[in-house]
């Protein structure tokens, strides 16, 4: 075969290889920027869920509670249990988190399934040995919710 009919065949093949090159780039990008899967989601989780590395404590003996999250606990149908699995199994969502500051200041945004298929976010301040639940949201329904501070 002439280097002529075959030149269209060349570059065809070099565009494939270069169109299937960025995929796995971005697969891989994109799976490190969520946490869901890597070694530096690898290294994410077991830093999440060992109570002795500064940051979120996946098992504290006991939670605290603001005000408010009680309020949107009771109107939106989430008992203590539900949060205590939610920061067991839930996922930290980076980009809802406020993580920059003093170390009692950050705010982990915790995601997940209840056991009874509930879809919650759960906003958890860790401060020591002490985490306290700041709110919690139901991420599919939209309850009616008359707590102090609302403004609807």
């Amino acid at each position: 075969m002439n280097l002529r009919k075959a030149f269209p065949i060349i570059i065809l093949a070099v565009f494939a290889a270069m169109t299937l090159s960025l995929k796995l780039c971005r697969r891989q990008a994109g799976s490190i920027a969520t946490g869901s899967s890597g070694p530096a989601a690898v290294q994410r989780q077991e830093t999440d869920s060992n109570p002795n590395q500064r940051g979120l404590n996946r098992h504290p003996s006991h939670f605290k509670y603001s005000k408010h999250a009680r309020c949107r606990m009771d109107c939106r149908h989430i008992t203590s249990e539900e949060i205590a699995e939610i920061l067991k199994t839930g996922t930290i969502n980076y980009r809802k988190s406020e993580l920059t500051g003093e170390e009692c200041s950050k705010k982990y945004a915790v995601e997940g399934y209840t056991h009874e298929q509930q879809h919650l976010r759960v906003i958890f301040a860790p401060c020591n040995d002490d985490v306290t639940v700041v709110t919690c949201i139901d991420l599919e329904t939209a309850w009616a919710c008359h707590c102090e501070g609302d403004h609807h």
